[in-house]
């Protein structure tokens, strides 16, 4: 696979144009939700902003954590911005300065959870597509014919039939997309939609870790994607538990 193709004097990067094709599907479907839904597109547009500042920081910040004995190490790990981000710590700080900003405006942060977070799978969707074409977040090596051979990656091995766990995940993305944008409809109660993100999401990535050979520090055997993971899957049961049980409480007995 090449990441850069040439037309012309024109060099095209994949995996920027896949993240920018994400961020723009995403943008324009939670702009249609946000009409139908009757939610200020302004206020929409500022968190996006907010938590794609949010996701910058969260990617790189969570990769110098899980990255210290090496960074010791190599001191210069910390001004290479070709590689080295944890997509975990986007989301995570990504909803966290959306919070942020949704106190800020005092709008409820949980409408436009379940509003954004369906669009978010859609844009990993996207975003893994890239990764496949630059060839980081590569899988195990297999004997398998659903494989995919490097010969110009600067992340995975070179000529070695490797597992696509880029298109592994980046079809698990899309079908949780799916299932949230079903589930929209169905949701009872304000944040029940992102509560979902978090359970599916979160299961879905500890399965495909196991497949994927780029090391990224580990945790007791687990990888830290993994670890993550399982925090985040309690978290999201947990929070659609509370949100389950406050609106047994507030139906009339």
């Amino acid at each position: 696979m090449l990441n850069d193709i040439q037309i012309g004097p024109i060099t095209i990067h994949m995996y920027g144009l896949m993240i920018g094709t994400g961020f723009a599907a995403a943008y324009f479907i939670c702009c249609l939700r946000a009409k139908k839904k009757q939610l200020s597109e302004d206020i929409l547009w500022g968190i996006l902003l907010c938590a794609l500042a949010g996701a910058i920081i969260g990617t790189r910040l969570l990769y110098y954590i899980v990255s210290i004995p090496q960074i010791l190490e190599n001191p210069s790990i910390l001004w290479n911005f070709k590689n080295g981000y944890v997509v975990y710590g986007g989301i995570i700080f990504g909803v966290l300065f959306g919070y942020i900003y949704c106190k800020k405006k005092n709008v409820s942060f949980l409408q436009y959870f379940d509003l954004v977070m369906p669009s978010v799978s859609v844009a990993q969707g996207f975003g893994r597509i890239g990764c496949f074409f630059a060839g980081c977040c590569y899988g195990q090596q297999t004997d398998s014919w659903f494989h995919i051979i490097y010969t110009h990656s600067d992340f995975a091995p070179n000529n070695i039939p490797l597992i696509p766990t880029q298109l592994l995940s980046s079809a698990g993305n899309f079908i949780i997309a799916g299932i949230l944008f079903s589930y929209a409809s169905k949701a009872k109660k304000d944040g029940m939609v992102g509560a979902m993100y978090m359970i599916l999401y979160s299961i879905g990535r500890f399965f495909i870790e196991i497949y994927r050979n780029d090391f990224r520090g580990e945790w007791g055997g687990l990888s830290t994607s993994q670890l993550i993971s399982i925090i985040v899957l309690i978290s999201g049961i947990s929070f659609m538990y509370l949100l389950k049980k406050n609106k047994r409480e507030l139906q009339p007995q």
